[in-house]
């Protein structure tokens, strides 16, 4: 029988590195192929990916089985199943919890030193298979596995809720003047720029052209359509001004929408005329596939038009029958802090649900 064959997206132009496959609009999923034939689709390799034979696991300090959450420590490899839908989003939320945040300098470094003592084997005794899942955690919130330099807390995916939520909620804004509308589509693309830039495959480099390309490109098509269409619904002379409003709330996510697919062509088109790197089931490359990189382009626009649906579309909507309740009629005031706080449920479920759609590595038979 032959080898399944995989292949795996270069990361080009802020994709994901590595483990950091996950940006797509606010989190661009550069799609990787690969033969899953271990236990999960991500699980390839040893402990520390040395081939290194360690000769102590680590294991409860009372010697006793640790919990189900956290299985048999391996370095560099998600703690849960990605073959299932459920194990990808309990990672992505493990990726994007705000709390590592907060962790201190002193706390990063013992994280990082932990797991450098199971690197090369000298673990002290007593360490648990939940302590060194938590070290890997922080590691890989805060620190860039390519260059090893800390990530500027606005740009990492900890911080891409916390940091975004106040552009949803600029971009949300009702009755916006053709200045505002061109500032918060053009602060949005800034943000999710800056992120892909910051977690970008620095493994294989890309041309700073590239990025400026699909910056200018994305923020063009953005500022552009929700412009036009503002215009279009303010002249719109069969439209009551009460509807005239709610539609215009609807407005900024066709934009971003447009904006995140035209990001996609403009920084991988390129992958559609050469193909991206084709593996067999022990990651070794065997060649290239131009119809593995038009599925990863398809996937990865899909996930980009997901994500702002819930977080654009579900606002507006909850909003509108907020503000009919005699709470907020006779409280204006708070409007904005409750709008805000929608706004950052939305965001909260929808990065989560809409990066963890498709696996990290797919099979390709």
């Amino acid at each position: 029988m032959l080898p399944r064959a995989a292949a795996k997206a270069g990361g080009s132009g802020g994709e994901g590195r590595g483990e950091r496959n996950y940006i797509s609009h606010r989190a661009s999923r550069g799609l990787r192929w690969a033969a899953a034939n271990q236990s999960g689709a991500a699980a390839r390799g040893g402990p520390g990916g040395g081939g290194g034979c360690l000769k102590w696991r680590p294991q409860s300090a009372k010697g006793m089985a640790e919990p189900a959450d956290y299985p048999p420590f391996q370095l560099g490899k998600p703690r849960f199943e990605q073959t299932s839908f459920y194990g990808r989003f309990r990672h992505f939320l493990d990726i994007i919890d705000p709390r590592t945040l907060f962790v201190t300098e002193s706390r990063l470094k013992e994280a990082v030193q932990l797991l450098e003592d199971y690197k090369h084997g000298t673990l002290p005794p007593g360490v648990t298979n939940k302590e060194l899942w938590a070290a890997q955690k922080i590691k890989q919130a805060i620190i860039h596995p390519d260059t090893n330099e800390t990530i500027f807390m606005p740009f990492r995916m900890s911080g891409y809720i916390p940091f975004g939520t106040p552009i949803v909620v600029g971009l949300l804004l009702p009755n916006q003047t053709l200045a505002s509308t061109v500032f918060w589509q053009w602060l949005n693309q800034s943000h999710n720029a800056c992120v892909n830039y910051a977690n970008r495959n620095a493994t294989k480099p890309s041309p700073t052209s590239k990025f400026i390309q699909g910056y200018l490109g994305a923020v063009i098509s953005a500022v552009s359509i929700a412009v036009g269409l503002n215009v279009l619904v303010q002249r719109a002379n069969k439209f009551t001004p009460a509807t005239r409003l709610l539609i215009q709330r609807f407005v900024p996510f066709p934009a971003v929408a447009s904006a995140n697919i035209c990001n996609v062509v403009l920084m991988r088109h390129t992958e559609l005329e050469e193909g991206i790197d084709v593996l067999d089931s022990n990651g070794n490359i065997v060649g290239s596939s131009r119809i593995a990189a038009k599925h990863a382009l398809l996937e990865t626009a899909l996930t980009r038009v997901v994500l702002p649906m819930p977080i654009l579309v579900l606002p507006p909507i909850i909003m509108s029958i907020l503000e009919k309740t005699s709470l907020l009629r006779s409280r204006p005031r708070m409007i904005l802090p409750v709008q805000s706080l929608v706004c950052l449920a939305a965001f909260g479920l929808a990065l989560p649900l809409a990066i963890s759609l498709f696996p990290q590595m797919s099979e390709a038979c």
